[in-house]
């Protein structure tokens, strides 16, 4: 690394720590001035002792808690609700609304949550039975029920432990109990992971800018799960012997159902109800599924006939006496994902243990084979390109420091190096087979500077045969073989196991990559994943919402950015009408000439066929629709990023699109020419707008040899081996063509990067004609400051100049400056011209606002969102197109 680049590699550090630093500041300050929450006036408090492990302790706490009374109580024994983790006591309102009807209910924010004090000594669900029976003895209540959901199934078993006498009766809402059950089973693997997962947050919180977000429910609820010890429960259900009740749900996936079965089978007088199809959320989601059985179990024990264990049936009070036989389910939902992280982290310590207990997990039944295979995959292959990177980023210098000096040594890279000299790439995919050389090999990679894509791809390869190989055996021969097998050194198994597998995976998984089109594939494939241009919105946004998120903090508002566009719903922040906006742009008729024509179409039209064949008559007069030289354009009226947008040729597919469509629409003239991407914007409070960025369209195109399909051509051409699935679905009949010598093949014609099209930053061809004739047009639009405008003309010139402009569309605050996906930008020029975007529409809301623009409320806009992101009817409905399309422009 030369000096210069040294200098510049440190002042990048520098000025990223800074940052960090007056991040963290900025953090620390508005969480140290966050004001208290003010006690709700529907909740109640007393102040209790604190508690640590068994003791009480001379210092308080507060203990909210809410309280259900009947207008008439008749029964003065209450009945207690404990809610989960996380949690508080509003997730059990709806049931305690119900239940008080008839008696009393006390629902408690346990220590450490909801609107209890949240910094305790220990969070452990024996401490809330603590801290409960205290709250009891201060009520000055004698007897009552309980009832616990979820992890408040342990505090009420830990509560009849200590105080058997004041109990009447337990109730379990898919609760959890015996330690078996719980995530991987054994304690003290449970107990690391929980630490882990702990740790983990406490370094979000304290070393992360968080604001806040970690502070009050995050912590609570990993302390209590690391706190908590689930071992003595299967003691205190085999034990216990009031009435006792268990609803569950056969789909929870967080506490399985066979959990219950097993409570149910030790506690002999209990009453079991299995809900098919229901869920652990079940409780606050459908109370009612749960209140009447519940209802009728407090009756039966307040009249005596509900059942104690000295009176249960004979048959299940032997049955409770068996030994234990595990029925272990398999981890789903949120479990499988933590077991996922866990078993890709440990390969980081041990891929080999890491495999073998993934596979011991899978033969027990606890993870599926294929969970078991990913995670090791992906912890495997992950740890070989940190290996890489290491190598690539910190040079041989790192081989001096620990702890990579501690476990390999700088001859041992440079054997690694003669080797990958004398094979190349392949001594990368072999390596992973040959223990003592794959560390050196990898860091030596990087070190000499292989082809990053070169390694991850033969890295990909080593580790997709190499991991199925242990886990799928562990799972087959079970943990003792396995151990057994390792701790004695038979290398002949390995060697038999090694042969089987790598024949095995070549034919099934490896035989895509010896054709050159599967080849071409993986190589596109990698690319998108590559380039961030193709990153999926999920990957790219967050670090824009986390600064819009900022802007509404700034701004003190957090829809103010609504008010960008008075005359737009919503500013154009989503589901926009585009037949209003071509209306608003036409409010006067200086704009008229820069316009397409159009037509709307309602989704209940019965006559859209001839409704299309009138419009191009009148664009076309001396053409049919059934003639070949018509073009029109159809899209939703609503809709972004191309999404169902096609230009039509030919009568045939006018048809068939025609009869495919599912919302309103709009037939819009085709017009030929460039095409390009104008973002504008004028602050109220200025005289004139500007424009912010040009995008410059170019339609891929690929070029006949005479023997190639079109398809091959694709697959060849560099670029659009990147978007294959959407150019082979654009051109699916077309594909087995052969172009002859020389013959132009336009691929799509949808100017959507989205879609393929493929975009340059064109601010070069920003004119003052252009800009004012832009600017112009715009004013004329009463309402508009901010969005972008997509425009076709005949051409460059005539769109520096300003002349013969066409609108094919204009959209709103959500527009993206898309000069942004020039190949050339990095993803943080991107999200710098992002960010800047959104502070201007943020400024212009916040003038527009002052000026009387009334704000979309958040209830308005969530409404939007769930309506034309999600497709949630909420209740109230879009404003239709009119039946008979009568604006023809």
């Amino acid at each position: 690394m030369t000096k210069t680049k040294r200098k510049i590699y440190q002042r990048r550090w520098f000025w990223l720590l800074c940052v960090y630093l007056l991040l963290m500041a900025w953090s620390t300050v508005v969480r140290f001035r966050q004001p208290e929450t003010p006690f709700p006036d529907h909740k109640k408090a007393a102040t209790l002792h604190g508690v640590s492990g068994e003791k009480r302790l001379g210092n308080t706490i507060r203990f909210a808690y809410q309280e259900f009374l009947p207008t008439n109580l008749t029964n003065s024994t209450p009945i207690i609700l404990l809610h989960g983790s996380p949690g508080d006591s509003g997730i059990l309102e709806k049931l305690g609304a119900e239940l008080g009807k008839n008696r009393r209910v006390i629902i408690p924010d346990l220590p450490g949550f909801g609107d209890s004090t949240e910094n305790i000594p220990d969070y452990s669900i024996r401490a809330h039975a603590l801290y409960l029976l205290e709250f009891t003895e201060q009520l000055k209540i004698e007897k009552f029920d309980v009832l616990g959901f979820s992890m408040g199934g342990g505090v009420a078993l830990n509560l009849y432990e200590i105080a058997p006498k004041k109990v009447r009766s337990v109730a379990m809402v898919s609760a959890i109990g015996v330690q078996e059950y719980e995530l991987l089973g054994n304690y003290h693997v449970n107990h690391a992971l929980h630490g882990l997962q702990l740790g983990f947050f406490l370094f979000l919180k304290e070393f992360t800018p968080n604001f806040g977000f970690f502070d009050r429910m995050v912590i609570p609820y990993c302390r209590n799960f690391y706190d908590s010890d689930q071992r003595p429960l299967r003691g205190i259900l085999q034990r216990i012997d009031a009435p006792f009740l268990i609803i569950h749900g056969t789909q929870d996936p967080l506490v399985p159902v066979e959990a219950a079965r097993e409570h149910a089978r030790l506690v002999p007088q209990s009453e079991f109800y299995e809900l098919g199809d229901e869920s652990h959320f079940m409780v606050f989601m459908r109370p009612e599924k749960i209140a009447p059985a519940l209802n009728q179990f407090l009756s039966n024990v307040e009249n005596g006939t509900a059942k104690f264990r000295a009176n249960a049936d004979a048959q299940r009070v032997a049955e409770s006496q068996k030994t234990f036989q595990p029925n272990i389910s398999e981890a789903k939902g949120a479990t499988a994902f933590v077991i996922f992280l866990l078993l890709a982290v440990s390969t980081f310590i041990s891929e080999d243990l890491a495999c073998i207990t993934a596979g011991v997990l899978a033969a027990q039944g606890r993870i599926s084979l294929a969970l078991a295979i990913a995670s090791c995959f992906f912890g495997i292959w992950v740890g070989d390109l940190l290996l890489f990177l290491v190598g690539r980023w910190f040079g041989a210098r790192a081989l001096q420091r620990a702890p990579l000096r501690w476990f390999i040594s700088e001859e041992g890279v440079l054997r690694g190096a003669e080797w990958f000299q004398k094979r190349g790439a392949v001594a990368i995919f072999l390596s992973r087979f040959t223990p003592s050389l794959r560390l050196p090999m990898y860091v030596g990679a990087g070190i000499f500077r292989m082809s990053f894509l070169k390694f991850a791809f033969w890295s990909f390869l080593a580790v997709a045969i190499w991991t199925p190989i242990l886990v799928y055996l562990s799972a087959w021969l079970g943990a003792e073989a396995i151990e057994s097998a390792i701790m004695n050194g038979q290398n002949v198994l390995w060697k038999l196991i090694l042969v089987f597998f790598i024949g095995y995976f070549l034919i099934k998984f490896l035989l895509k990559l010896t054709t050159w089109k599967g080849r071409r594939l993986a190589l596109g494939k990698w690319k998108r994943f590559r380039h961030w241009e193709f990153w999926s919105m999920r990957i790219f946004y967050p670090p824009i919402l986390a600064y819009v998120a900022w802007l509404m903090w700034k701004h003190k508002s957090v829809t103010i950015f609504t008010c960008a566009n008075p005359a737009i719903e919503a500013s154009g922040f989503v589901g926009e009408s585009k037949k209003e906006i071509y209306e608003g742009l036409r409010s006067t008729a200086e704009n008229d000439q820069y316009l397409l024509r159009f037509t709307t179409i309602g989704r209940d039209e019965e006559d859209k066929l001839e409704i299309a064949r009138g419009f191009i008559a009148t664009l076309q007069p001396s053409a049919t629709a059934g003639g070949s030289d018509f073009a029109i354009a159809l899209k939703p009226n609503s809709g972004e990023r191309g999404k169902d947008t096609f230009i039509i040729k030919t009568e045939t597919e006018l048809e068939k699109r025609l009869a495919e469509i599912k919302e309103d629409s709009i037939l819009q003239e085709f017009a030929g020419g460039d095409e390009f991407g104008v973002f504008y914007y004028r602050y109220p409070n200025e005289k004139n707008g500007k424009i912010f960025a040009i995008t410059e369209k170019n339609f891929p195109k690929v070029v006949g040899d005479g023997v190639s399909t079109l398809e091959t051509l694709i697959l060849r051409d560099e670029r659009a081996v990147c978007l294959v699935k959407s150019y082979f679905s654009r051109n699916e009949k077309n594909l087995e063509k052969v172009l002859a010598e020389g013959e132009s093949y336009q691929i799509i014609d949808i100017g959507t990067h989205s879609k393929g099209c493929i975009f340059l930053d064109g601010t070069h061809l920003k004119t003052p004609e252009l800009e004012a004739k832009i600017d112009e047009i715009c004013q004329r639009y009463e309402g508009f400051y901010f969005g972008r405008f997509d425009i076709r003309v005949p051409s460059r010139e005539d769109f520096q100049g300003g002349k013969n402009l066409k609108i094919i569309e204009l959209n709103g605050v959500t527009s993206e400056a898309t000069s942004i996906y020039d190949p050339k930008n990095s993803v943080f020029d991107a999200w710098r011209i992002l960010c800047e975007q959104w502070r201007i529409a943020f400024e212009i809301g916040a003038q527009n606002f002052a000026k009387g623009a009334k704000k979309t409320t958040i209830r308005e806009l969530i409404k939007l969102i769930l309506t034309n992101v999600y497709g949630v009817s909420t209740g109230t409905q879009a404003a239709r197109l009119p039946v008979r399309a009568t604006q023809e422009r």
